[in-house]
């Protein structure tokens, strides 16, 4: 197959030989556009990247200029195969050389040929022998490329540039003879504008991060080459200038660095004529699975006097949990991908319940809403329009995949759970199970982000987290010197999760008598019945202080900033518990059907009251014995705890 490819291919270009370069130009331009038509993967590719770059344009203009690239593609790509068998003579009278005297270094120095995907390749490899020539009699020229697949296109390929007087080097083949050659005052030819991958220098081309390689520059401090930028434009069909721009002095850079500057300047050549370059190529691309950047050995780095402000946003959306214990606990992981990127952009989508506690999250930049009755091709359409470029799912159902897949969001990141694989394309893999028990939620979060190229730290457990808190909170004043107790005694899972309610009035009570102060009540209007209880019980008491009930009456955000003028929560396991630890605010917590291995309060300065008997954990909803991991813990340790957190 590769021998019949070979000689179809010079079967073809032997004919298209045969006529004028502008004729045949003029064919391909013809090609070109049919292909803008019937090329979708390709004319969405060019779509993509020429918004990238040109957003600022309207949507008409961006198509525009698309199918005017993919006309000039199409010419400069046919006319290629004419341009293989035209003297050298040709091209010394035809190509335009805009500043040729840029060419001759002051000193006995090797160039560097500076050079991209613009225009014609096949006028750059036929006019390289001719600029190296004026370098001076006797410089050698060569160009770096990267071998093809068939074997006889590439031998065909290398005999020909042999005898024009170029020296192909593979990249495979290393770079000793190029650093050779370069000492020895010869020119080389280097492309610059393709995606490095995870190799690459992380710095701005038309203001996105891009992965840039580091080669060029790498050559030419090794070697104290001068960089010579060039650029090929097409002028009209069958005719090119090559533009050779203010030579890059290497000396007194690092390799990041003259990296950063040769792609500020290969953008300029870019803009100077748009449709020239080769937007069918996704220089963008997101590493896969590492799209952040914290674990790269290379830094982001910027050209001198950019100001990193300036770098258009990766756009990320977070499907935030529904639950609010589950969402803090996911909230070190969100926190741990914001890092991971400088030019990062994060929304969560959540229910509209929850939306009050990312708002309080620093590292959130938006929050997308899921209204009540919201329909999963609503949310679709909620997502389509912010233009996300990665979702992160951190939730385990089919909905919450079925979303941005059903929105197009390229990449889709999370846990293959519940028969969801297909929705996704990044699979985070479950880790295997080390450790007798298995680890703390966060760490099942954490996860994510340790696939996606986040620094995770290696934590031994939930009290490294939350330090300093994560949330915003503006706390109700209070007396000075005054202490504030919270008690939420509901849990939304079922009654199993909550501690008796007299032992709760019981605490209160007990606690006031030794440290007078104010007791207030936390809960969703379902706790309304059992809030009554506590209440009823403390002034029954005779308990001193000030007792204020609270259950049901307020919002999530006044529940942020009330529980945030707390000095201690006494609580269940639920889920202002964990809205306590992401304030700061130190916990009492009481743990009986569930794990606090699995989901105690994230930070330091909690207690935990727990007592293991032989039924626990059940993680039911409803206790079907005598309650008695919970008739287990005695308001007297309640109070030492809480006496031990106030004072501290």
């Amino acid at each position: 197959m590769d021998r019949l490819v070979f000689w179809l291919y010079r079967a073809f270009s032997g004919g298209i030989g045969c006529l004028p370069v502008g004729v045949v130009f003029r064919l391909g331009m013809g090609l070109g556009w049919l292909g803008y038509w019937i090329a979708l993967p390709y004319r969405r590719i060019a779509l993509e990247n020429l918004t990238r770059a040109f957003g600022e344009e309207t949507p008409g203009a961006i198509r525009r200029l698309a199918r005017r690239h993919f006309v000039t593609l199409g010419g400069n790509f046919l006319s290629s195969l004419a341009l293989a068998r035209l003297p050298t003579s040709w091209f010394e009278e035809n190509i335009e050389v805009v500043h040729p005297e840029r060419l001759t270094p002051a000193e006995d120095r090797g160039t560097i040929l500076v050079i991209s995907h613009m225009s014609n390749w096949e006028v750059l490899a036929q006019i390289a022998p001719i600029l190296f020539r004026r370098e001076g009699p006797g410089k050698k020229g060569g160009i770096i490329y990267q071998r093809l697949s068939n074997p006889f296109m590439d031998a065909a390929l290398r005999e020909a540039r042999a005898r024009q007087g170029v020296t192909l080097f593979e990249r495979r083949d290393g770079f000793g003879k190029v650093i050779a050659m370069l000492r020895e005052g010869g020119g080389v030819g280097v492309l610059v504008d393709q995606h490095a991958g995870d190799k690459g220098v992380w710095c701005p081309f038309f203001d996105r991060l891009a992965s840039t390689t580091p080669l060029v520059a790498t050559l030419a401090l090794r070697t104290n080459a001068i960089l010579l930028p060039a650029a090929l434009y097409t002028v009209s069909p069958g005719r090119w200038r090559l533009v050779l721009s203010e030579p890059i002095e290497p000396a007194g850079a690092d390799a990041a660095t003259l990296t950063a500057r040769i792609n500020q300047q290969l953008e300029a050549q870019i803009r100077e004529a748009p449709h020239d370059w080769f937007w069918v190529h996704n220089r963008w691309k997101l590493p896969r699975p590492n799209l952040l950047l914290a674990g790269y050995k290379r830094a982001t780095v910027y050209p001198p006097g950019y100001p990193p402000e300036r770098l258009k946003p990766l756009r990320i959306v977070v499907r935030s949990s529904n639950w609010l214990g589950d969402a803090v606990m996911t909230t070190p992981a969100l926190m741990a991908i914001r890092a991971g990127r400088a030019d990062l952009h994060l929304t969560v989508l959540v229910k509209a319940k929850l939306a009050p506690y990312w708002e309080r999250v620093a590292e959130v930049d938006a929050v997308l809403r899921i209204e009540p009755g919201d329909s999963v091709f609503r949310v679709a359409s909620k997502l389509r329009a912010g233009n996300f470029d990665a979702a992160v799912i951190f939730p385990n159902s089919i909905r919450s995949a079925l979303e941005p897949w059903l929105a197009g969001i390229p990449r889709r990141i999370g846990y293959a759970a519940k028969g969801r694989r297909a929705l996704l394309n990044q699979i985070v893999p479950l880790p295997g199970r080390k450790e007798p028990r298995p680890p703390h939620q966060v760490f099942h979060y954490l996860g994510i982000a340790r696939n996606m190229g986040a620094a995770v730290p290696e934590a031994t457990g939930p009290d490294a987290f939350f330090t300093p808190a994560p949330l915003r909170a503006a706390p109700p004043e209070k007396p000075p010197g005054q202490v504030r107790i919270g008690l939420c005694p509901g849990a939304e899972y079922g009654p199993a999760k909550r501690w008796l309610p007299e032992r709760f009035a019981q605490a209160a009570h007990r606690f006031a008598a030794k440290r007078p102060g104010e007791f207030i009540l936390f809960g969703v209007p379902g706790d309304a019945a059992v809030g009554a209880e506590i209440e009823a019980r403390y002034t029954e008491a005779g308990g001193v202080g000030r007792f204020v009930n609270r259950i049901g009456k307020t919002s999530l955000s006044e529940l942020i900033d009330e529980l945030a003028s707390c000095d201690c929560l006494l609580t269940n396991d639920t889920g202002t518990m964990h809205l306590a630890a992401a304030l700061g605010v130190p916990t009492v917590a009481v743990f009986g059907s569930t794990e606090p291995v699995l989901t105690a309060p994230l930070g330091p300065g909690h207690v935990l009251l727990r007592h293991q008997v032989e039924c626990s954990p059940c993680f039911l909803r409803e206790c079907p014995l005598d309650f008695r991991c919970m008739r287990a813990v005695s308001a007297e340790e309640a109070v030492a705890a809480m006496e031990t957190l106030v004072t501290r």
